[in-house]
């Protein structure tokens, strides 16, 4: 543990897919940790980030999107978020306010999201994100819907992707955590490993840059990760792994034009994740029904 009491806790972020918890774990953070596309279930993994003051410091955790599945994969991705619920010191449930539901399953939603909150042990706060979509007059009648559904300590609405909102939100997990150490030094703004931010910032480009059920079938592993001090260069070398023959002709494109498109983009931004130049090499490789293998869900990090 680091240095003199402060307040100090650890807050999971959960909610559906696509409602936009890795924009505000980044928002908060105040830099980029967590990918984010416009297609939901983006995050697969629990990804840690620490935000830290001179009197605070909150160890944010974003977690994959709360859906119903009967793929391996996805299973896995809910029993992350939900193991979530029973660690932390304060939960907040997001959701995104500006997606009208239709009647006939305003009924399933509420048994769904009381379903999942009634596992929390914790206080929580509910997050109402995306609010500059929405209508001001909207506005009110679903903050009074959604505190209906749960004793939540208070609840926020914000956007986000602008940052409005936040200050408050920011005072009311104040206002929760206990007083206790720092469990990150101050200059740790996650415990992820360079290879697996990298591993992440490729697959986000896979999803921005194919469509349909390309992004779902990738997954990115980081077969080496050299560093040359003399040159000032770090060389990485990197598979996407995909599930069928086809989609490994999509993702290599014409004449290898998207797979140069995706390594072109991904390399800007790890060269600014870890302040160096970087000479990526990408491969693409077949392995049938991977979303399903338990031995390689492990070697991803499940």
């Amino acid at each position: 543990m680091f240095g003199k009491p402060v307040k100090s806790g650890m807050v999971a972020i959960v909610g559906p897919p696509n409602a936009g918890k890795s924009t505000l774990m980044n928002c908060l953070l105040g830099q980029k940790i967590s990918i984010v596309t416009p297609k939901p279930q983006t995050t697969r993994n629990r990804i840690l980030g620490v935000v830290n003051d001179d009197d605070y410091q909150i160890v944010l955790l974003d977690t994959p999107g709360l859906h119903k599945s009967r793929v391996p994969l996805n299973q896995e991705m809910v029993r992350i978020a939900m193991d979530s619920l029973s660690e932390v010191d304060i939960v907040l449930f997001l959701v995104d306010i500006s997606l009208p539901i239709p009647e006939k399953l305003k009924e399933e939603k509420e048994k769904e999201l009381t379903a999942i909150m009634q596992q929390v042990r914790c206080p929580a706060i509910m997050v109402l994100n995306k609010v500059d979509l929405l209508g001001k007059e909207k506005l009110l009648p679903m903050i009074a819907a959604y505190s209906s559904l749960f004793p939540f300590k208070a609840v926020v609405p914000l956007s986000a992707l602008n940052g409005d909102g936040t200050d408050r939100l920011l005072t009311e997990i104040l206002n929760l955590l206990p007083m206790g150490p720092r469990y990150f030094p101050e200059d740790i703004p996650t415990d992820s490993t360079e290879r697996f931010l990298v591993a992440e910032i490729i697959r986000e480009k896979v999803f921005l840059q194919t469509g349909k059920e390309i992004p779902y079938s990738t997954a990115v592993t980081i077969e080496s990760f050299k560093e040359d001090e003399v040159k000032h260069l770090v060389t990485i070398h990197a598979t996407i792994v995909v599930e069928r023959d086809s989609q490994k002709g999509i993702v290599i494109g014409k004449g290898g034009a998207k797979l140069k498109s995706i390594g072109t983009a991904a390399r800007k931004d790890i060269e600014r994740l870890i302040d160096n130049k970087v000479l990526l090499k990408l491969w693409v490789k077949v392995k049938k029904k991977w979303s399903e293998d338990e031995r390689f869900l492990k070697e991803l990090g499940f």
